[in-house]
C-alpha cells in the first residue's frame, strides 16, 4: 500500500504543475489523496470487525483534520466524528453527520454546549465529577436521547511526547482513578445515576506505544466490570477507547496498524471483545496523516557558512509542530524539479527553510537530498493531520489551497477543490479591516 501511494503521490506532484495548481503565483498548496483516505477507513472497520462482532463506532477526531469535505467523505466510508468544541461540532452538522454518530468530548464544556448536545441527541463524555453535576440539572430538566458518560485517567504513564500522553499521573483529562478515593467516587457516581451508561479513556497518540494504549484500555475496562457487578446489572453498556494510533513519519510504510492494534487488544482485554460491550474508537492522525503532502516552489537557493539553504513557501506556517519541536515531529522532504518529476543526483546536505521572518523557521536541517535548485518544488508527504490544515497566520502568510485528487486505471489525474486559498482581502478583514479607526476613535474619546 506504501508504494501504491508513493506512486499516486509523483503522479499527482507532476498533474499540480502541468494542470497549474502549483505556480509562481500560487506556490503552495496541499493535497489529498482520497483513494488513500478510503483505504485508511477500511482498514479500521475491517480490524475491528475481525475480532468482536460488538457494534462498533469509528468516531474520527475531528480536530485532527477539521475540513468539512474530509468528515463527510469518512461518513460515507462508514465512520462517526468526536469533537472537542463548538466549532467542531459545527463543522459535523455542515457535513451531514448525524447526531447518532457524533460524540462531544472536551474538557471544558459550557452548560451551553452540554444543553445543545443533549438536545441534539449527541453522545457525551463528561470529563470530570463537576460535570457530572451539571449534567444532572440538564438531564432532570429535559428528556435527552444522548448516551452519557464519563471520561477516566488509568494514570499508566507517558510516551516519548509527554504534551500527547494523557495517562499520566497529573494529566487535566478525565478523573485520575488511582488517585486517593476516585475509584470509589466514580463507582458511586455511577450507582447515583442510572443513565450513566458509557466508560471513556484515552491513553495518548503519537510517541505513545501499542501495549501502553492497550493497559489503559484494560484499566478502564476492569473499572467498567466492577461498575456493573455493584450495579447489578450491566449499567455501562459501551466504553469508548479513544484512538491515538501512532504514524510512521519515517517512510511511506503503514505502521503500526489498526489490525495489529485490534489483535493486541484481543490477547490482553479480551472480554471487552465478547460482545457485551458495545465500543467507540476515536482515531485521528492516523487515518489522515499519511494522505497529506504539502508542495511548495522553491524561490532561492543560497549558500551559508558551507551549507546549502534553499529558501521555499512552506514553513512554520504549515508545518508548526515540525519547526518547533522538530525532534518530536520530523517530515520527510522529496526534492522534484520543476516540472514535478523526482530530481535525481547526488545527495547533498542541505537545509530547507521556509518563508517567515524567524530563523528556525526549517522544515528540514542537515538533510540529504539532490541538490535543490529555483524554481524545483519540495514534497513534504505525511502532513494530512495536524499540518496544513491547521494555519498559524505568522507574517501574514495565506492558507493555501487544497485539493482533493483520484488517479484513474491510466495514471490520469484528477483535482477537486477541498478549500480555495486565502486571499490578501480576507487576510486585511481578519485582522479588523473594517475597523481601523476603532483605537484612535476610542483614543479620541478619552481625552473629550
Amino acid at each position: 500500500m506504501g508504494r501504491m501511494a508513493s506512486s499516486r503521490r509523483d503522479l499527482a506532484v507532476r498533474a499540480t504543475v502541468d494542470q497549474g495548481l502549483l505556480s509562481p503565483a500560487e506556490p503552495v498548496v496541499a493535497l489529498l489523496d482520497t483513494a488513500g483516505i478510503r483505504a485508511s477507513a477500511a482498514a479500521l472497520t475491517s480490524a475491528f470487525a475481525a475480532v468482536t462482532d460488538a457494534p462498533v463506532l469509528h468516531a474520527f477526531a475531528v480536530k485532527a483534520t477539521p475540513l468539512v469535505p474530509v468528515l463527510r467523505l469518512l461518513h460515507e466510508a462508514g465512520l462517526g466524528v468526536e469533537v472537542a468544541s463548538p466549532g467542531e461540532l459545527a463543522l459535523a452538522r455542515a457535513a451531514g453527520i448525524p447526531p447518532a454518530r457524533t460524540v462531544l468530548d472536551s474538557p471544558a464544556k459550557t452548560p451551553a454546549e452540554l444543553r445543545q448536545a443533549l438536545a441534539l441527541g449527541i453522545a457525551v463524555n463528561a470529563d470530570n465529577l463537576q460535570e457530572l453535576a451539571r449534567l444532572d440539572a440538564l438531564v432532570a430538566a429535559a428528556p435527552t436521547a444522548s448516551p452519557l458518560g464519563l471520561r477516566v485517567n488509568p494514570q499508566v504513564g507517558a510516551g516519548s511526547i509527554g504534551a500527547l500522553s494523557t495517562a499520566t499521573a497529573t494529566s487535566k483529562f478525565g478523573v485520575a482513578i488511582r488517585d486517593e478515593g476516585a475509584r470509589k467516587a466514580v463507582v458511586r457516581a455511577f450507582l447515583e445515576r442510572p443513565w450513566l451508561t458509557r466508560l471513556h479513556t484515552h491513553t495518548g497518540s503519537q510517541g505513545v506505544p501499542l501495549a501502553l494504549m492497550a493497559e489503559g484500555v484494560g484499566e478502564t475496562y476492569a473499572l467498567a466490570e466492577e461498575i456493573n457487578r455493584e450495579a447489578g446489572g450491566q449499567q455501562i453498556d459501551t466504553v469508548d477507547i479513544g484512538g491515538g494510533l501512532p504514524v510512521n513519519f519515517a517512510s511511506d510504510e503503514e505502521t503500526p496498524t489498526y489490525a495489529e492494534y485490534a489483535r493486541l487488544l484481543a490477547a490482553t482485554v479480551p472480554g471487552l471483545l465478547d460482545g457485551r460491550y458495545g465500543l467507540v474508537t476515536e482515531f485521528g492522525r492516523s487515518l489522515l496523516a499519511k494522505h497529506g503532502t504539502v508542495l511548495a516552489r522553491v524561490e532561492y537557493t543560497k549558500t551559508s557558512g558551507g551549507r546549502p539553504i534553499a529558501v521555499t513557501h512552506a514553513g512554520v506556517q504549515l508545518a508548526t509542530r515540525t519547526v518547533y519541536a522538530p525532534g518530536s515531529w520530523p517530515l520527510r522532504v522529496l526534492a522534484y524539479d520543476a516540472e514535478g518529476r523526482p530530481r535525481t543526483g547526488d545527495l547533498t546536505v542541505q537545509d530547507v527553510a521556509g518563508p517567515a521572518c524567524f530563523a528556525g523557521d526549517l522544515l528540514a536541517t542537515g538533510r540529504e537530498l539532490p541538490l535543490l535548485r529555483p524554481g524545483d518544488v519540495v514534497a513534504v508527504p505525511d502532513t494530512g493531520a495536524y499540518y496544513f490544515a491547521h494555519h498559524y497566520a505568522y507574517n501574514s502568510l495565506p492558507r493555501p489551497a487544497i485539493h482533493g485528487f483520484t488517479v484513474d486505471g491510466d495514471g490520469a489525474v484528477s483535482f477537486t477543490a477541498v478549500r480555495g486559498a486565502q486571499t490578501l482581502d480576507e487576510i486585511v478583514a481578519e485582522a479588523g479591516g473594517a475597523r481601523p479607526d476603532a483605537l484612535v476613535r476610542q483614543l479620541s474619546g478619552a481625552f473629550r
